[in-house]
């Protein structure tokens, strides 16, 4: 892991960066809107190596996925979804319906309207992402969507991981499809002979579907167009090197193009980190993908004093951003750009990523400059409603007239006018 000074950063450290093989991405895209189903069994065919014989999992395949799965994990899932759920609700009462009196006799309003249906994407690879399916399933299911579905690939023994199912079950989904990668996306997206068109799609994914969600979006709704996972952490003289090293390798194991980095003023922690990071990958069953990551990627960054660190994570923004600060108040109320903060040694990334009730969906790649992560405010629709008595016409009519005309739209100012007349 390589220690470098602050002002020694290269722009291309903040930049957005784009990945995923676009004609390749579009072509399969392109075969699931013209040939549906076939081309699905096609590709399962050729990148999950599975034959397909039914996409959509059973409701007996659920059942015996209890049975594949250990009594605490069950429970595990449960305690979390509850936490997310408690978190979601929260969030939901911070949305309502209202009507005001702009002016006497004009009242406008606000109705909060749940989407229809929404694809959620579950990666399978090595690992079943079991918690993603409660983060992005939950948060709708609080906001009421009437219809979630669910897609993933058959990379458990020619099927859908049995956690993942599990988690499904626990949410009360029953519409899974064993579907992964471009595929499931444009499935999702435009339908097939099985697959009914969602609305909106949520859920992270590798670069082809991180690239196949961007392709889509206008044809239904997205998330986030998100990249690798990325941690910041600012810490000073008196944060503990083990855990600083700990919570970075905890994000350099998802992926090999994951970022991790610490910020710190001391030099001494510099070293020490650097130190801990070697002894724990020895140890550590992901070292192959944690390692690649942090030699490719990871960096101690040493910088001058407290605003430096705060302007290089502010011009990063990045998806986790922790501080391990004596006194962190000051840069609570400087830091602008994060998907989650985790405030303090004991408030390890990890517990947001699977159980202290924050979602773990959240913006990589700076796009927490200008969205924050998933909750439910990305399931409901705010839209406007206006309502204007006869008689208070006049008090904002006369003003739409003016403007019609000086945007030169004189029907606009006709319409107007028309209902004035009475």
């Amino acid at each position: 892991m390589r220690i470098i000074k602050g002002n020694a950063l290269k722009s291309d450290f903040f930049s957005y960066q784009d990945t995923g093989d676009i004609i390749a991405v579009r072509k399969i895209i392109n075969e699931v809107r013209q040939n549906g189903d076939d081309a699905l069994r096609r590709y399962t065919l050729r990148f999950d190596n599975v034959s397909l014989t039914q996409m959509r999992v059973t409701t007996s395949e659920i059942r015996t996925a209890y049975k594949k799965v250990r009594p605490e994990v069950i429970s595990a899932l449960k305690q979390t979804a509850k936490n997310i759920r408690t978190f979601a609700r929260k969030q939901l009462s911070q949305f309502e319906d209202f009507e005001i009196e702009i002016t006497p006799g004009v009242f406008a309003g606000q109705k909060i309207v749940p989407i229809k249906r929404v694809g959620v994407y579950v990666p399978g690879g090595k690992f079943p992402l079991a918690s993603t399916l409660l983060m992005c399933a939950i948060p709708a299911e609080v906001a009421s969507v009437s219809e979630i579905v669910v897609c993933s690939p058959p990379s458990y023994n020619g099927s859908i991981h049995p956690a993942i199912l599990v988690a499904s079950d626990i949410v009360g989904i029953n519409e899974i499809y064993k579907i992964g990668g471009v595929q499931a996306i444009a499935a999702m997206a435009y339908g097939t002979e099985t697959i009914k068109k969602v609305d909106k799609i949520v859920g992270p994914g590798n670069k082809y579907v991180t690239r196949a969600k961007k392709e889509v979006f206008g044809a239904v709704g997205v998330d986030f167009i998100a990249g690798p996972s990325e941690i910041i952490i600012i810490a000073d003289g008196s944060a503990n090197p083990d855990y600083i090293s700990a919570d970075l390798l905890a994000q350099a194991e998802h992926d090999i193009d994951a970022v991790a980095i610490l910020i710190t003023t001391s030099t001494k922690l510099a070293h020490k980190v650097k130190k801990a990071i070697e002894i724990q990958l020895k140890g550590l069953k992901t070292k192959g993908i944690a390692s690649v990551s942090i030699n490719k990627n990871g960096k101690i960054i040493i910088v001058d004093n407290s605003d430096e660190a705060i302007w290089i994570a502010n011009k990063k923004a990045p998806e986790h951003l922790a501080l391990q600060i004596k006194s962190p108040e000051y840069y609570m109320s400087k830091l602008k750009n994060y998907g989650s903060l985790f405030i303090g040694g004991y408030s390890s990334v990890v517990l947001g990523d699977y159980s202290s009730g924050l979602n773990h969906t959240l913006p990589t790649n700076t796009a927490a400059r200008y969205t924050g992560g998933l909750g439910v405010k990305d399931f409901v629709k705010l839209q406007t409603t206006l309502r204007v008595k006869r008689n208070a016409l006049s008090a904002i009519g006369r003003t739409a007239k003016t403007i019609a005309g000086i945007e030169g739209l004189d029907g606009h100012a006709k319409a107007i006018a028309v209902r004035m007349k009475e």
